[in-house]
């Protein structure tokens, strides 16, 4: 919708969304995504409903409904299928790429498993909340989690690049919501070849932990 050019001057809407305010007017519900949002759909996310706004300049400024605090976990997650893709004449290697999604889905599915032999469901991130891969809540605290493959990719940047998503969503999420106690989670594919990684965590705040034990939740 960002790209809409305003056609009613008053309002300050673009066509489709003065279309869309006029249909709720009239009781009807009609939800009005982003480009962000959009996306999120498409990767089987939720995305919010936005509200609509008068905004100052030509351009349309949907906005998200106000709410008294966000929420952080969303449905139910599950593990997502995986294929191989022919490698053709692209220089990327398609076939590690592969690999390591896999890897990544393998992981996913292996902690929603040890998470449910427990009796907690994991779940996917709530529309609006920073897209972790993972989140779980045991008694008043939530877990977020990032997942991260080891396959077919550098470790220490691997670990470098979770640790960093991670800490980013936990600030995001403590930030919009006060009230929750939000603990981070690395998870590997595997064991670390390096020790040094498990101080560096616990220096952080942060657990981290690999497949298949997930030791420590």
């Amino acid at each position: 919708m960002a790209s809409k050019v305003v056609t009613d001057d008053r309002r300050i809407y673009s066509s489709t969304l003065v279309d869309a305010e006029a249909e709720r007017s009239r009781g009807r519900h009609v939800c009005v995504v982003d480009a962000d949002g959009f996306s999120a759909l498409l990767r089987g996310r939720p995305a919010p409903c936005l509200e609509l706004r008068r905004a100052r300049t030509g351009r349309v400024r949907p906005v998200a409904a106000a709410t008294t605090e966000a929420r952080v976990l969303g449905g139910p997650l599950r593990a997502r299928r995986t294929g191989r893709r022919a490698s053709g004449d692209l220089t990327l290697d398609l076939s590690r790429l592969d690999e390591a999604t896999a890897a990544h889905e393998a992981t996913v599915g292996a902690l929603i498993e040890h998470l449910s032999r427990q009796g907690v469901e994991a779940c996917t991130n709530a529309a609006g909340a920073p897209e972790f891969d993972a989140g779980w809540s045991l008694g008043e605290d939530i877990f977020v989690a990032e997942v991260k493959s080891l396959t077919g990719a550098r470790e220490d940047q691997q670990i470098r690049l979770g640790i960093g998503q991670i800490l980013d969503y936990t600030h995001q999420l403590r930030s919009t919501c006060p009230s929750a106690a939000v603990r981070p989670v690395l998870v590997l594919e595997k064991r670390p070849s390096a020790v040094r990684w498990t101080a560096l965590a616990d220096g952080v705040g942060l657990r981290l932990t690999w497949a298949p034990e997930f030791a420590g939740i």
